[in-house]
């Protein structure tokens, strides 16, 4: 009886510590996982090193993310030179449909999927709103938030001047 009273708080300190490491890192990309339209696992780790990395936290049913995404691809020239995660929370259905209706699986830099109910990304940046989007540069270091208005012409700067 003792033994289950001690375990227990030896539990939530160790679930504390773990994800205050997980969400303490600051500035740096989430460590993410998600399933992509084919089922594939894909994680932040998975992510070519050496390029600009841009993280697009959306719902694929958010007007202003399709709009996002069509303002994006009309300008694809100004974003081969970044490595592109797409995240949503949405099943994997909804992330094959929105992969289809945008053909994203053509751009071997953009790497869309779901996290499901982890919601890992959603709580590391506190997101409240689609699309979110985070700029990092190719350290992996945070350089832009975008969570109140996304500005494709402000990104697209941004990423030319890296």
């Amino acid at each position: 009886m003792k033994k289950e009273g001690i375990v227990f708080p030896i539990l939530a300190v160790l679930l504390l510590i773990i994800s205050q490491n997980i969400f303490s890192q600051g500035g740096k990309i989430p460590p993410f996982q998600i399933i992509r339209s084919d089922g594939k696992l894909f994680k932040a780790q998975d992510l070519p090193i050496g390029k600009p990395i841009i993280i697009i936290y959306f719902s694929p049913d958010c007007e202003e993310c399709q709009k996002f995404t069509e303002a994006m691809l009309l300008r694809m020239d100004d974003f081969w030179k970044a490595s592109i995660a797409m995240i949503t929370y949405l099943p994997v259905p909804n992330v094959a449909q929105y992969v289809s209706k945008y053909k994203l699986n053509i751009y071997p830099n953009i790497f869309v999927g779901t996290e499901g109910n982890s919601f890992i990304v959603r709580y590391y940046y506190n997101i409240k709103r689609f699309p979110f989007i985070a700029l990092y540069n190719k350290n992996g270091d945070l350089l832009k938030i975008w969570d109140k208005e996304e500005n494709i012409e402000d990104l697209s700067n941004r990423l030319k001047a890296l």
